[in-house]
């Protein structure tokens, strides 16, 4: 066996130029999300692209009304989950991950974002971290694993839509629906090859509108300015809520320090008002508080309930409705569990070098596997910094050293 995981190792090095091929046409086919752009068409690629390299797949549409309950305004465009398989025997199954929708490019480029260019070991365009560089290392694997028998089991890929929307209707819909109940699961988001997630902390999403009295600009006594009571509840918040919440810290690893603590985010988006010469009736800012794994999202949503109505007993007249758009809890897989264990083991030996063990800062969809009780992290190629800004690119490089690790832990787990 250990002949042929070396001979397996080799076999991606030699598949080089493949992975270049894959991710370029990856990256070309613009799947911007929002909305939910070419969704059929990446769909179609991969399920060509995977029957060629003699991998079972199967491309699943998720029903209408799914994607009316969690994104209504995006349920014109179809969504698709793409899952593959390699089946060796009878045994445990391993599964891997990746999302195939990326944000908007957004200004600043120095090249078309959706027509790669290949440049000192890099591909640049967007996706390239987040996460169509991850997508190519699972099916560099596959690719693999369809010709070596380095395994005994079943490995599965799927390839999911909208996890920068939330993941409703790809990961969760996947899981809650039964298509598959793995044993192990990595999804390949950008952690950078010497770090390993275990897990990522929660957030509760909020909108905080604040109702006044419209009148004319020139008579401003006849109305109630929206706007004066948001500034007033906002320098409340920032002066007596966000000190409270940022001096929670978590006790698990996190790449930056500063990650550690509990945080929240005051005015991300800020709406209202209609004229120059109009007392404002209306105002409203966000929230984006982000939850750390020793408390829940549930108290974290009770905290901002609790300071809107400490805040009404110190602001005269204030009229305002906190609205919860989005809630979900932190989770981390424990680190004594085998996942962990053996990912680690496989990056410092292909890696060479002893890798990082965090929690993400940010939300990802592992945490579906985890509420599954699947034991799950995150590890793929990319560089987390790089990922959403203009000129995102992945190392080829580390596509092959991933697809690497992957097989390492495939062949220890899957005996």
């Amino acid at each position: 066996m250990s002949k042929d995981i070396q001979e397996a190792l080799r076999e991606v090095d030699k598949r080089k130029d493949y992975a270049i091929k894959v991710l370029s046409k990856l990256i070309s086919i613009p799947t911007v999300n929002p909305p939910g752009e070419k969704y059929k068409e990446m769909a179609l690629y991969l399920r060509d692209l995977l029957s060629d390299i003699g991998v079972d797949v199967r491309v699943i549409k998720v029903p209408k009304e799914v994607v009316r309950r969690y994104y209504p305004e995006y349920e014109e465009y179809d969504r698709y989950i793409v899952l593959a398989k390699v089946k060796n025997g009878d045994g445990k199954i391993f599964h891997l991950n990746g999302h195939y929708d990326v944000v908007p490019p957004g200004q600043g480029w120095d090249h078309d974002p959706f027509k790669p260019v290949i440049e000192n070991d890099k591909v640049y365009g967007r996706g390239a971290s987040d996460m169509k560089g991850g997508i190519t290392s699972i099916i560099l694997t596959l690719s693999v694993l369809a010709r070596r028998e380095v395994f005994v089991g079943t490995v599965e890929a799927s390839f999911t839509p909208d996890e920068e929307i939330g993941g409703r209707t790809g990961v969760y819909y996947m899981l809650e629906s039964g298509l598959t109940k793995p044993d192990y699961a990595v999804v390949a988001e950008p952690s950078g090859i010497d770090n390993l997630w275990i897990g990522n902390k929660g957030n509760v999403w909020a909108i905080v509108e604040v109702f006044g009295k419209q009148a004319h600009g020139s008579t401003p006594w006849l109305g109630d300015n929206a706007f004066e009571k948001m500034v007033e509840l906002a320098h409340l918040m920032i002066h007596e809520l966000k000190p409270k919440v940022e001096a929670k810290r978590s006790h698990y690893p996190y790449e930056d320090p500063e990650g550690a603590k509990a945080t929240i985010n005051i005015g991300g988006s800020v709406d209202g008002g209609a004229k120059i010469n109009v007392v404002p009736g209306y105002y409203s800012f966000t929230i984006d508080r982000r939850v750390i794994p020793e408390e829940s999202a549930e108290e974290a949503e009770k905290e901002l309930k609790e300071f809107i109505e400490y805040a009404k007993s110190r602001i005269p007249n204030l009229k305002v409705k906190l609205k919860i758009l989005s809630k979900s809890n932190a989770y981390v897989t424990d680190p004594d569990k085998p996942i962990v264990r053996v990912m680690n083991n496989a990056i410092r030996e292909v890696v060479g070098r002893e890798p990082k063990v965090t929690v993400c800062i940010g939300g990802l969809d592992t945490r579906y596997f985890q509420s599954s009780n699947i034991q799950a992290v995150t590890y793929g190629p990319g560089i987390p910094k790089v990922a959403h800004m203009a000129n995102e690119y992945v190392r080829i490089a580390d596509i092959l050293i991933v697809s690497k690790v992957y097989i390492k832990a495939i062949s220890q787990l899957l005996l």
